[in-house]
């Protein structure tokens, strides 16, 4: 329904102009041979019914030109003959109906007919084929005189001759006897010529407009003959022949159908002929051959007339003669043209040939033309190159027998979809397949990858291939480069993040039993300090291949850098999640075992352990989770002793976002200056004396509790270790505050050292220089001796010569010098031995066990002997209770710092102890312990010693207790990690 309704409207446009202008044709016609019925209506149809068509020609080819300006000249040249022909007609029908008189000669109407060949010869001149040479254009115009002087030599001999000889007449009457069959003449010629120049846009309307001309031209030949001339009036039969003429004409350029791809190739066709750049497209092979002969054609029937009149005895007019001469000799130039352009032309083709012949044979693609069915013609000889076979053995052979059996599918349905496809919107494609090769380099029956580009070719196909095997086998190597570790060669991070996704994606994304493992190997830096990174890297290797080899088939083992491997443990369909961790678990301990045993690298036997994370894959769990949760486990196992295999819970992550949190609020609280330095004093024994401060970093919370240091140095930022660039920082900080809040006390008259603890390995690090120690003290101006500093943590990384020459330096300043936790390890005897060391602080754990353990008492004992022949004060730590205050004192220990005299205060309370000068300090005696008040303080209310026993045990902080009568008997004391913020 849909298809017959679009195509009838096209149909009744094609049929109704069609229909009116047989009509109108028949009608006149019809009237003509019935004489229209009256001598006056034969006239006005004959006259005025001429002119009318003429002008409806006109007025329908300028309304064409105007919305066809492709074509605008050509019709309006047409416009331009119809107007001119209405004119005459116009003008005898005056004479004759109007006037009522016969028409003069000449007249106007004469002049009107003679303008109304040149328009029209002009006109198809411009519709025609434009030669693209000067030699296409005079072969043009003597093609033109051939068929024009043949015509004329045959019309001379018939007609002509006896009208320009005729008695009577004017020379006038003559000159338009003769003008209208050599004007005639002359449009026919151009007329014949141009019929196969006609360009291809709307052939059909170029046709009719043709057509129309010729019919014209027939009648007048018909009117200027003797036989009609004489007899003829307006009205006869003869005008339908001129009427049928206009009305074609009117017709032409509306016949054949226009779309806007029609209009748009006849712009673009338009355009190429205007600027020069490409002529009309020619006409058919058959049409191209009848206008070649045509000129010959008529050559041959101007030379039959003479030699009909010179056989037949008649007399040879010398017009005749002078015409067949120009003529012939028209012909022996154009035949003379032709072969020079001819020759031109054979050469231009042979080198072309040549040329062509010599790209294919010398290129180093091999080119090969194949049937529809695959079957090979032609082989260019590249083939011996780059197939080893030689082309005299592949023509005739099967495309497909060549092609590697797998790509043989794919290669056959890319050229059947092109074959099918319209060439103009898939005039080629490209193939890559494997080709069969053999001898020469490709010996051995071996495949070649082999990239074609495909296009048509008469029916068939040109395949233009060349060998790519050397670039699909780069592309495959750098494809593994890329997703391989270069050391191991196992799949690296990219690659094995991959192959998760696909696990998870695949029809494993249900399977309980697939699982990520994290494997990282403990001691391996030790084997890098100790034999060398090349061992290290051997002992990778051996890792690897070990790791590889535990694992099963399926299952992918990957590094993804240093010493951190993983591997991905498939699901084996098991619906059972116990017995899935079971059997992963064991293969994480088959793996951790293989891992563990000894290794030879570097010709030493080295041994590492393996820690190992186990994550189990969730519905719905992407890559990076599984993986991260796995790492999780992995340092889970790390931290809790390594060398064991730990599976991924929840709290992992949960105390990692706690962590995190953390960091993140140290940080802010290092940028925003949130810590609090608070002082804990070191007192004399004998006399409770306050003789020294040891200065303690808080963090002030929200909640307005202090975090100690043991809280927040040991959570890691991420890529640094243990506390980071946040122990750094906080050293800076606590040194800085430290020694100006001493500075400010001495000013005060307070002038009691300050002592900050610092680890050998930031007294050696860069960014704490020995310059910013004495800028320090000379700023602030703190005096000699204000300062002490506590060297912590001994680093067997730390070279004892670089650092006793760094002590030394600090000892100029004025700087005293305390070695921390003496007697908790072989370290400090050394360090005894080499440092500059002034004041010697026993180890909390001597002091603790010191009234309990016999054997703690007498190493106590040693060393603070040995403290004393070596003239160092001594100072014990954690001295919390009053029954080891006494003890220490009765061993010949100098100063004890504790809850048995105060937690860490602030400035505030610590000027009020200043201010005391000291704290009780017990005393055994007969009636137990007793209370001994410093010097000058002897009107202070006595400390009563259930108060002093109430103190808990390894309290390291809390309210502060100053032995006042304001500190609350029994009150319970805080944990060393927060402390209440103190009144200000």
């Amino acid at each position: 329904m849909s298809a017959r309704g679009a195509a009838a409207p096209g149909l009744r446009r094609g049929l109704l102009p069609q229909l009116f202008f047989a009509l109108a044709c028949a009608g006149y016609a019809t009237g003509a041979a019935l004489g229209w019925g009256s001598p006056t209506l034969a006239l006005a149809m004959g006259d005025f019914g001429l002119s009318a068509a003429a002008l409806v020609a006109a007025v329908s080819c300028a309304c064409y030109a105007r919305i066809r300006p492709c074509q605008r000249p050509a019709w309006l040249l047409f416009a331009l003959s119809s107007v001119m022909a209405a004119a005459g007609n116009f003008v005898w029908g005056w004479y004759e109906v109007v006037l009522g008189r016969p028409v003069p000669e000449p007249s106007a109407a004469d002049y009107c007919f003679l303008l109304f060949a040149p328009p029209a010869i002009v006109g198809l001149l411009v519709l025609a084929k434009r030669p693209v040479t000067r030699a296409r254009w005079v072969c043009l115009g003597l093609d033109a005189w051939l068929i024009g002087g043949s015509l004329l030599t045959l019309s001379w001999s018939l007609a002509l001759a006896h009208a320009a000889d005729g008695p009577g007449g004017s020379v006038a009457q003559t000159a338009l006897a003769l003008a209208y069959p050599l004007l005639d003449i002359a449009l026919v010629s151009m007329v014949l010529v141009l019929h196969f120049r006609r360009s291809s846009p709307n052939r059909s309307a170029i046709n009719t407009a043709i057509a129309a001309l010729a019919l014209t031209v027939l009648c007048d030949a018909l009117f200027t003959s003797p036989l009609f001339r004489e007899g003829y009036h307006s009205g006869q039969l003869l005008d339908a022949g001129w009427f049928t003429g206009s009305l074609l004409l009117a017709y032409a350029p509306w016949v054949g159908r226009h779309d806007k791809a029609e209009e748009e190739r006849e712009r673009r066709t338009h355009a190429a002929v205007r600027d020069g750049t490409a002529p009309y497209p020619g006409g058919m092979p058959f049409a191209g051959s009848l206008a070649a002969l045509a000129p010959y054609l008529a050559a041959a029937v101007c030379t039959l007339g003479i030699l009909q009149t010179v056989i037949a005895g008649d007399r040879v007019d010398p017009v005749v003669i002078v015409t067949a001469c120009t003529v012939v000799l028209a012909l022996v130039v154009r035949q003379g043209i032709m072969l020079m352009d001819n020759i031109s032309l054979t050469q231009e083709l042979a080198y072309q040939e040549s040329h062509f012949r010599s790209l294919v044979q010398g290129s180093s693609d091999v080119i090969m033309i194949a049937t529809p069915s695959g079957t090979l013609r032609y082989v260019s000889p590249a083939a011996a190159g780059v197939y080893g076979i030689g082309p005299e053995d592949l023509v005739g052979s099967r495309l497909s027998s060549l092609i590697h059996p797998e790509d043989v599918d794919g290669v056959m349905r890319e050229v059947g979809r092109l074959l099918s496809a319209p060439p103009e919107t898939e005039p080629t494609t490209r193939i890559e397949c494997r080709f069969r090769a053999g001898g020469g380099r490709a010996a051995g029956g071996a495949w070649l990858n082999v990239e074609s580009t495909v296009n048509r070719h008469e029916g068939g196909l040109i395949f233009n291939s060349r060998d790519v095997t050397e670039r699909v086998r780069l592309q495959a190597q750098l494809r593994h480069s890329a997703e391989h570790d270069p050391l191991t060669d196992l799949p690296n991070r990219a690659l094995f993040t991959e192959r998760v996704r696909r696990a998870l994606g695949g029809r494993r994304s249900t399977d309980p039993g697939t699982a990520v493992l994290f494997i990282d190997l403990d001691g391996f830096k030790a084997v890098n300090d100790t034999i060398g990174h090349q061992a290290g890297d051997e002992l990778l290797i051996h890792a690897a291949r070990r790791l590889r080899e535990s694992v099963r088939a399926g299952d992918t083992a990957a590094r993804l850098g240093g010493d951190e491997f993983a591997a991905l443990i498939l699901g084996d369909g098991c619906r059972n999640r116990a017995d899935c961790e079971l059997r992963i678990s064991e293969i994480a301990d088959r793996l951790r075992l293989a891992l563990s045993e000894p290794y030879r690298v570097a010709g030493t036997e080295v041994r590492v352990a393996a820690s190992i994370g186990v994550a189990f894959a969730e519905p719905g769990i992407s890559p990076g989770t599984l993986m991260r949760n796995a790492d999780l486990a992995m340092y889970r196992a790390k931290a809790a002793g390594k060398d064991r295999v730990e599976l991924y819970v929840p709290a992992m992550q949960e105390e990692v976002v706690r962590r995190t949190e953390l960091a993140g609020r140290l940080r802010a609280a290092l940028d925003d200056g949130e810590f609090a330095l608070l002082h804990q004093p070191v007192v004399e024994l004998v006399g409770g004396r306050l003789s020294a401060l040891s200065a303690q970093a808080r963090w002030r919370s929200a909640q307005g509790i202090l975090f100690a240091p043991a809280e927040f140095l040991r959570v890691p930022e991420p890529g640094k270790g243990k506390g980071g660039d946040r122990g750094a920082e906080l050293d800076r900080w606590l040194l800085e505050h430290a020694v100006e809040q001493a500075a400010a006390r001495h000013r005060a008259g307070y002038p009691v050292p300050v002592t900050v603890r610092l680890s050998a390995a930031r007294l050696m690090d860069r960014t704490m220089p020995l310059g910013t120690v004495e800028s320090l003290l000379s700023r602030h101006g703190l005096p000699s001796g204000g300062l002490v500093i506590e060297l912590s943590g001994g680093d067997p990384k730390v070279p004892l010569d670089e650092l006793e020459r760094r002590l030394a330096a600090l000892r100029r300043l004025g700087v005293r010098i305390a070695l921390d936790a003496f007697g908790s390890g072989y370290a400090a005897i050394s360090a005894l031995r080499r440092l500059p060391v002034d004041v010697l602080r026993l180890d909390r754990e001597l002091v603790e066990g010191l009234v309990e353990s016999p054997r703690a008492h007498k190493i106590t004992a040693g060393l603070l002997r040995i403290a004393a022949d070596l003239g160092l004060e001594t100072v014990a730590d954690g001295v919390d209770r009053p029954e080891q205050v006494a003890a220490l004192r009765s061993l010949g220990c100098t100063h004890g710092q504790g809850m048995a005299f105060s937690g860490p205060v602030d400035e505030y309370r610590l000027r009020r102890a200043l201010a005391r000068g000291g704290y009780p300090v017990p005393h055994a005696g007969a009636g137990g312990l007793r209370e001994t008040v410093p010097a000058g303080r002897a009107g202070t209310p006595s400390l009563l010693v259930p108060e002093v026993q109430a103190v808990p045990r390894h309290s390291l902080g809390g309210e502060p207790w100053e032995g006042t009568r304001d500190t609350m008997p029994g009150t319970a004391l805080r944990s060393n990690s927060e402390t209440p913020v103190p009144p200000t």
